[in-house]
């Protein structure tokens, strides 16, 4: 009876760590940020994710506890302050502006989420970086920028790559998933990153989606494609056992 109870007792702490994520907030400069850690186990490999224009919602969740049921440990970073999730386009479009405007506060905000990560357990030493449109702008940002981690994946990333930037300082493999009916991403900027990435030497998989628009991962949006997005979640998840460490 008594080793019945104590199975019981981590088959249901188990199933709390999948179930139980937490919203986190943290302060950067004097602002409040919330983002949310999810994690099944302490050694578990993280997930730093990067959310779109709409900051951390639902949609993060979801992918969060998705992959917390692989084994991952994942902190969804807030790039905008907390209560700020915008809905009308005209405020996704300031928000995000700003931050393309200015990236050292972009990537300030990035370090400070990948630090939160730490504070929570996790384990900064064997992690990767993914983000979704807006985020995966930031992830490659960041890999430009010489972040330490082992990699870098990007969903219908922004592309563009600022004057005099290169990733000859990126320090982990680079991942994108891209569909070739984008119209707010061209091919053109989907093509000069592999040069680019090329140019510098770094490892690199860049995959394309035929039909699937900007976005096409979103469930339940009317740009979402399914086929697109269980292919490219099953090689992202390929990826992360390619890239991490085991537990």
């Amino acid at each position: 009876m008594k080793h019945f109870c104590a199975v019981l007792l981590v088959v249901l702490a188990s199933f709390s760590a999948l179930a139980g994520g937490t919203n986190v907030s943290y302060e950067v400069g004097g602002k409040t940020f919330e983002g949310y850690y999810v994690s099944p186990s302490p050694d578990a490999p993280l997930v730093l994710m990067v959310h779109d224009w709409d900051g951390v919602t639902d949609y993060e969740v979801k992918r969060a506890t998705m992959l917390a049921q692989h084994g991952y440990a994942v902190f969804a970073l807030d790039m905008f302050g907390k209560g700020v999730r915008p809905t009308e386009i005209a405020e996704k479009r300031k928000l995000t502006g700003a931050l393309y405007a200015d990236r050292a506060r972009m990537m300030e905000l990035f370090r400070a989420g990948l630090r939160e990560a730490g504070k929570q357990g996790a384990r900064l030493e064997n992690a990767v970086a993914m983000g979704y449109c807006f985020g995966g702008t930031v992830i490659l940002e960041a890999a430009r920028s010489g972040a330490d981690l082992k990699g870098f994946a990007g969903f219908h990333a922004g592309l563009s790559i600022p004057e005099g930037q290169d990733f000859s300082k990126t320090k982990g493999k680079v991942i994108l998933f891209h569909g070739t009916a984008d119209t707010a991403v061209s091919m053109d900027e989907f093509a000069k990153v592999g040069v680019a990435l090329e140019s510098s030497g770094i490892p690199h998989e860049m995959i394309t989606y035929g039909g699937a628009p900007h976005a096409f991962s979103v469930f339940g949006s009317e740009r979402y494609r399914k086929e697109a997005d269980v292919q490219s979640w099953s090689r992202f998840l390929k990826f992360l056992k390619e890239t991490l460490a085991a537990e």
